[in-house]
């Protein structure tokens, strides 16, 4: 890491996960850590929905040598669509309910261990996907001119899930609110059908993820043929409406036997465009957070965020 970054803000959701005592003990501990080796470290809590945007976006305008991103994947996302486009740094310190950025970067899920790793990371230029509502379709989760995402995007059954997750229930539980709500999706989603054009080829499926990383979420991986640092995505999509078909991709996805399954297609691509086949919504999500109904485009956005990387 240069020489020249001797402060940091360390920006953190308060409310997220469980055993948040103990997790801002580790914090603290971090910070001293930081300090250290050199680093000052200063705290932001987040205190509403995108406040992390806020004040990721205030801190590179204050020319803060870093931000650290203190949290899952929602945090993380907020944290990434106020420091896109600007130099400064985002580091990593894994919390919250999942973490797929930790799990991409082999960042150990123990925040003492991760601000360890800072002093002596790398600082990368990466690409970052860009979620855009299509028709006017924008709202308070998907501005206008976008959401960045980090991580993964997708439509269909897992946007369905994102989308229904019970908030409350998120935060008492983790992932298993997910799981909850991925088998109450399962017993009731009804597979609509959807129209993707990627690069001049369009192809009809239910369920689109777009992937910047080969972690999903949880234990799996689907876009194995992503990476971080190329200039592309990696986009998997599956055509079949059986209810049936969808509950035995699950034991071939843990046992990564996914891509043998019959209706699934992958191909790497900058950029995808997703509209409904039918009357039926299709949900979205981007890093795990709703961004509502489609139609949308996925793009890559080339050079857009500087990231740390733990040294090999």
């Amino acid at each position: 890491m240069p020489n020249a970054i001797k402060d940091a803000l360390l920006i953190y959701n308060p409310t997220s996960g469980r055993r948040r005592s103990r997790r801002f003990a580790e914090i603290e501990r971090a910070v001293r850590i930081l300090k250290e080796a050199g680093i000052t470290t200063e705290l932001a809590p987040t205190y509403a929905p995108n406040s992390a945007t806020q004040i990721a976006r205030r801190a590179s305008e204050d020319r803060r040598g870093m931000v650290i991103a203190c949290g899952g994947d929602g945090t993380i996302n907020e944290v990434v669509n106020g420091l896109a486009g600007t130099q400064t740094p985002m580091a990593l310190l894994p919390a919250g309910t999942a973490n797929i950025l930790a799990k991409e970067l082999r960042i150990p899920w123990d925040i003492p261990h991760a601000a360890r790793l800072i002093p002596n990371a790398t600082v990368r230029r990466i690409a970052l996907g860009l979620a855009v509502p299509l028709n006017g379709n924008h709202s308070e989760a998907m501005p206008r001119e976008g959401r960045y995402f980090l991580s993964v995007g997708g439509a269909g059954p897992d946007g369905a899930i994102v989308n229904g997750v019970h908030a409350g229930l998120k935060k008492r539980a983790g992932i298993v609110a997910y799981w909850w709500e991925g088998l109450r999706q399962l017993l009731s989603y009804n597979f609509a059908e959807m129209r993707i054009d990627s690069h001049g080829q369009e192809r009809r499926a239910t369920i689109i993820v777009v992937g910047r990383t080969k972690h999903y979420g949880g234990p799996f991986k689907i876009t194995t043929g992503a990476d971080l640092f190329e200039d592309s995505f990696e986009i998997l999509t599956y055509s079949k409406r059986s209810r049936l078909a969808y509950a035995l991709c699950l034991p071939a996805l843990w046992m990564g036997q996914l891509r043998k399954r019959e209706g699934i297609a992958a191909w790497k691509a900058q950029h995808s465009t997703c509209e409904p086949a039918g009357a039926h919504p299709v949900y979205a999500q981007v890093d795990g957070e709703p961004v509502g109904a489609l139609p949308l485009s996925f793009r890559i956005v080339p050079d857009a965020l500087s990231l740390l990387t733990p040294a090999e």
